[in-house]
């Protein structure tokens, strides 16, 4: 006879996370342990400093309002609603954290721990999932990740043979040469031995790198190959990485440093005994795609076309990062890469088509988020420029040559496929191409005279970094800014105030915050209701602290989390909120082909609305913490 109740039960659950990642008759055998409870209004399921039980539960129909106490009042940390799980034990503690009442009459089913553990454990799909999105007795999934384990037995899956986290695999047969053999015997031990490079070593220990491209270019240039020493061509110093180092973390060097090899040895450094070469074609066959050359492919670029062909291809290796499920850091220090060497090549070509070249040193800044290193999809421009004091007599046509040249730059930008910023925020506007004085000034005002209009201003202005230029004059400004900022607590408090104008994205029953009205009208900005409070909070903290030169959201809040021991786990749930929400706009961005700002809710599973409403735990915690600090109901 056929099992009515489990049916029922069966076909709901299969509707939701983690359940529909089950197989149908694992699912159906659940299903028929579950039992069925009704609450009436009010009804407490379990109190906090409870014993767990040793059953979880999952909202069938109405809302359950999970609560701890916060001070003298009673903190609503969550309302669970159809789908959603809670008071499933995830650390290592034996009570719950929160008390769990009926926030309207509710049915709710209980599922036994122990069996559902047993298919959790077997199920990778089901432990990643309740890693990434499920955190209802805690903050948030990073917490979770960190400070416990799932079921009292589950590790942290570090996916160790995902692509760029898997080690490096390198040539163990390294051939070597003295630096005072020629370049003749370098070559021949090269032919005879079948290899495109060697070591050379002195004393055993690596002191350079010497490849066919050396040999070709000695060649050609006509000099005696009998006579010229191998030490006079090598390229060096040489670059040494230990012999665990993974391919992202190789891919990484390989572009930092612009070499095709690295050296081996056992503790990472030339100092240390050889004990294998790794070249960037190792690292092509690894990735199936390199930065590496796609860097050098911008920095060879004479048109503007071909940089966006160039960064067209960074688009495809962005997808395929996000589909091979690398960290986000990982993808942003990539990023970062090829972004500057981008916006470095863009300015050359715009230096070229000068009738002459700069009258005094300056420097490109990249602005909002690419200032912070977070800027992965096509968004509009945010730059600026800045350049050294010239005399009076001087300034009419120093400011009229950088305001040509930025208006060059940022049409070039516009041709590569980042718009005009909408509010003129870019260095051909004259009111941000200015000498370093004045933008001394300009930040001067801001800080001693702040109001809600100049927080616009400096929100942008704030996340800065060069990207072309001259570094002494971005030091001169960093300093000025943080020897204004130890004087003006005013400009916290309104900064504060300024993070805070977006309140958390769900309401007070968990629905989604969207546009009222307008082209987006029903759609979720995660941008200005998820990601700005975050960024805004991010900066008035570092600030506060007087952070130099740390820009990306996330470090700042991992730094943070060091200086302020007392609200470490906020703080790390801030970066692991944020880098997810960050994800989760580029993936929508390249779904779409846009932004990937305004997101159709509709459009989302059941499952990426919950993982959403996870990574918005943090926020609120965030934002009282500056209500607290900076007392910012006080501002008019």
């Amino acid at each position: 006879m056929q099992n009515t109740i489990a049916t029922r039960i069966y076909d709901f659950l299969k509707q939701f996370p983690p359940f529909q990642f089950m197989a149908s008759d694992d699912l159906f055998k659940i299903s028929t342990l579950a039992n069925v409870l009704y609450l009436d209004k009010d009804q407490i399921l379990f109190s906090r400093d409870e014993l767990y039980s040793d059953r979880f539960y999952i909202v069938q129909q109405g809302a359950i309002k999970l609560t701890r106490p916060s001070g003298n009042k009673t903190k609503v940390v969550d309302i669970c609603d159809e789908g959603d799980l809670f008071g499933l034990k995830v650390t290592s503690e034996n009570t719950y954290r929160t008390t769990a009442t009926a926030n309207e009459e509710t049915i709710i089913y209980t599922i036994p721990v122990e069996a559902f553990s047993a298919f959790a454990k077997a199920n990778k799909a089901i432990s990643n999932y309740l890693i990434a999105s499920f955190a209802s007795n805690i903050k948030d999934p990073y917490t979770l990740q960190q400070n416990g384990s799932l079921l009292n037995t589950y590790e942290p899956d570090r996916n160790q043979d995902l692509l760029g986290l898997q080690q490096a695999n390198y040539s163990k047969n390294v051939v070597s040469c003295d630096p005072s053999a020629t370049v003749q015997e370098a070559a021949q031990l090269m032919q005879s031995s079948r290899i495109g490079s060697l070591v050379v070593t002195s004393n055993e220990l690596p002191v350079g790198i010497l490849t066919n491209r050396e040999l070709r270019n000695t060649i050609a240039s006509g000099t005696d190959t009998t006579s010229t020493l191998t030490k006079d061509i090598m390229i060096h110093p040489v670059v040494c990485a230990p012999g665990d180092i993974t391919v992202g973390q190789a891919q990484l060097m390989l572009i930092k440093y612009g070499v095709n090899h690295l050296v081996i040895t056992k503790d990472g450094t030339d100092r240390s005994a050889i004990i294998g070469i790794l070249s960037k074609h190792d690292i092509v066959v690894s990735f199936g795609n390199s930065p590496a050359e796609l860097i050098k492919e911008i920095k060879r670029a004479e048109k503007t076309k071909l940089l966006r062909m160039s960064w067209e291809k960074a688009t495809v290796i962005l997808t395929n990062y996000l589909d091979q499920g690398l960290p986000l850091s990982h993808i942003l220090n990539i990023f970062s890469e090829l972004k500057g060497a981008l916006i470095y090549r863009t300015m050359e070509l715009s230096l070229a088509k000068m009738s002459e070249p700069p009258p005094v040193p300056f420097t490109w800044l990249a602005l909002g988020s690419q200032g912070r290193e977070e800027q992965l999809l096509y968004t509009d421009q945010d730059n600026a420029l800045v350049y050294e004091n010239v005399p009076a007599e001087k300034e009419e046509a120093t400011k009229a040559y950088f305001l040509r040249l930025a208006n060059r730059m940022n049409k070039r930008l516009h041709k590569i496929g980042y718009d005009y910023c909408p509010a003129d925020m870019m260095g051909s506007n004259p009111l941000y191409c200015l000498p370093i004085s004045e933008w001394k000034e300009k930040f001067k005002g801001w800080i001693y005279d702040p109001s809600p209009e100049s927080m616009l201003l400096s929100g942008i202005f704030f996340d800065y970094r060069r990207t072309f230029g001259s570094q002494q004059l971005v030091d001169e400004l960093t300093t000025h800014i943080y020897s204004l900022l130890g004087d003006s607590s005013i400009f916290y408090r309104f900064m504060a105030k300024d993070a805070l104008k977006n309140p958390p994205p769900v309401s007070f029953f968990r629905n989604f915050l969207v546009e009222s009205d307008g082209a987006h009208k029903d759609e979720f900005d995660i941008k200005n209701r998820a990601m700005a409070p975050l960024i805004g909070a991010a900066r008035v903290l570092s600030l506060y602290h007087g952070l130099k030169n740390v820009n990306r959201t996330s470090t700042r809040y991992e730094q943070l989390a060091t200086l302020e021991p007392e609200n470490r786990e906020l703080y790390e749930s801030c970066a692991y909120a944020f880098k997810a929400l960050l994800k989760f706009r580029v993936q929508q961005g390249l779904k779409n082909g846009d932004s990937g700002r305004f997101i159709q809710l509709e459009s989302l599973s059941k499952s990426d609305r919950l993982k959403l409403k996870r990574c918005f735990k943090p926020l609120r915690d965030v934002q009282e913490v500056l209500r607290v600090r900076f007392q910012t109901q006080n501002l008019s």
